[in-house]
């Protein structure tokens, strides 16, 4: 009886012990999310920078993944705007009550990892999970070899053009400007006004509000060099660089007359160009699907134009999972976070939004490859991530970022030149940054 007795604990212990294994082998579906019989509840930040119905998508992702996964709740919270989402995420956070999952901007790592409020995602995913995402996207996701967060909700900032606008001016409808002189020349001979003499169509716009360091950055880059280093210590916003994208940005309004001067509302620039009130502007691609279901017209997508070369920050949001939460908790989330960016459901996020697909296995699915082929334009901006960089990403970059966009706006309402703009956003971020040099 006894020797039965201990060939059943003996049996039992290497069960356990094989349950244990395969629950730490990274990327295994156990560890990715194996919660057991045990019901978990997820409460699941997300926020809407974008045209579309973004939180019926997120609602009806919440529901498939519940119906594959009957023990895991998931509980989709609208936070706002991304600004207002971290916001509540943090001092969730700061009072001992964090959300177990949230899509936040890449941007907001080292804020977050300065709170000591992550989840380190390395160990809880495979190598080759982390290789099957385009290599522009994960620069936002480390610090060092550490992997904090998983691209979700990403895009690079990309030309929309009117291929009415372009035929009536007397352009190619099918050459979008490839350089900044042509995109000056073909701005002045889109810019129209009506027997008034007041501006009935814009040439193009750059919109100046919220994301303003966005667009700045994508110049900077064209003009050669990031704005930033890659550990969140320090900036680099008063080199020569910079101060010609700031400058470029300005001249269109205030001295080509091709873009409305001084301050342009982000969200206002997708509607402009619906309307018909700007026959070009620079914007996410995350409003590709909004443009493509609500425009009466034909329109192009387009590289940004160079200047010594191409290029754009990427930009978006990624998953993060906090630390301070249960372990079964992290397990679901991981689960969560798998069943998000399998290739189908990356494939029909790409669709339904208009943000890139995120994987590289996304658009070997059938259906994307069919609507790239029926629609080109959705591939724009997943061919531009050849020359796409990193978003402005800092410690404190609520505090950076939103003293860069005050001073841009300065210069943009012709309060400061573009080297005093620059000069006082590098004093002043020097002063914030120090504490982490």
């Amino acid at each position: 009886m006894k020797k039965i007795i201990v060939l059943v604990a003996m049996f039992a212990l290497i069960i356990s012990a094989c349950s244990k294994e395969e629950s730490n082998n990274p990327g295994s579906s156990q560890k990715s999310g194996g919660s057991g019989d045990k019901a978990v509840e997820l409460e699941f930040y997300f926020p809407v920078a974008v045209g579309g119905p973004i939180t019926t998508i997120i609602d009806n992702l919440a529901k498939d993944f519940e119906k594959e996964n009957e023990n895991i709740t998931i509980k989709p919270i609208y936070g706002g705007s991304y600004q207002d989402t971290v916001t509540k995420v943090m001092t969730a956070v700061q009072g001992n009550n964090a959300p177990d999952i949230a899509v936040l901007l890449s941007t907001d790592l080292y804020s977050l990892l300065s709170m000591d409020a992550l989840e380190d995602l390395t160990p809880r995913f495979t190598p080759e999970y982390f290789n099957g995402f385009y290599d522009a996207f994960m620069g936002n996701t480390k610090s060092g070899d550490t992997v904090w967060s998983i691209p979700f909700q990403r895009s690079t900032i990309v030309l929309y053009y009117n291929k009415d606008a372009f035929k009536e001016a007397g352009l190619d409808p099918e050459k979008a400007p490839t350089n900044w002189t042509e995109m000056r020349e073909y701005a002045k001979a889109l810019t129209t006004k009506d027997a008034g003499g007041n501006v009935s169509q814009w040439g193009i716009e750059i919109p100046s509000t919220g994301y303003q360091y966005w667009m700045l950055q994508a110049l900077a880059l064209q003009g050669g060099d990031n704005i930033m280093s890659t550990d969140g210590k320090q900036v680099s916003f008063n080199q020569p660089h910079v101060e010609e994208g700031l400058q470029m940005y300005m001249d269109l309004g205030q001295t080509d007359k091709v873009m409305p001067e001084g301050i342009i509302e982000w969200a206002t620039v997708p509607s402009d160009f619906i309307s018909g009130k700007t026959a070009m502007m620079y914007h996410t691609t995350g409003n590709l699907t909004k443009v493509k279901n609500e425009a009466a017209f034909d329109f192009g997508v387009a590289f940004l134009p160079a200047n010594k070369q191409y290029g754009s920050p990427t930009g978006g949001g990624n998953l993060y999972v906090f630390k301070d939460i249960p372990e079964e908790n992290k397990q679901a989330a991981a689960k969560f976070i798998e069943f998000l960016t399998q290739p189908e459901r990356v494939a029909q996020w790409s669709m339904e939004t208009g943000y890139v697909g995120t994987t590289k296995a996304a658009y070997e699915t059938d259906v994307l490859k069919t609507y790239v082929e029926e629609f080109p334009q959705a591939k724009i901006a997943r061919d531009q991530l050849e020359y796409a960089h990193s978003e402005l990403s800092t410690y404190q970059n609520g505090q950076v970022t939103k003293l860069f966009n005050d001073n841009i706006q300065a210069a943009l309402q012709g309060d400061m030149t573009a080297k005093e703009a620059l000069e006082k956003s590098q004093t002043q971020a020097d002063e914030i940054l120090k504490s982490f040099k």
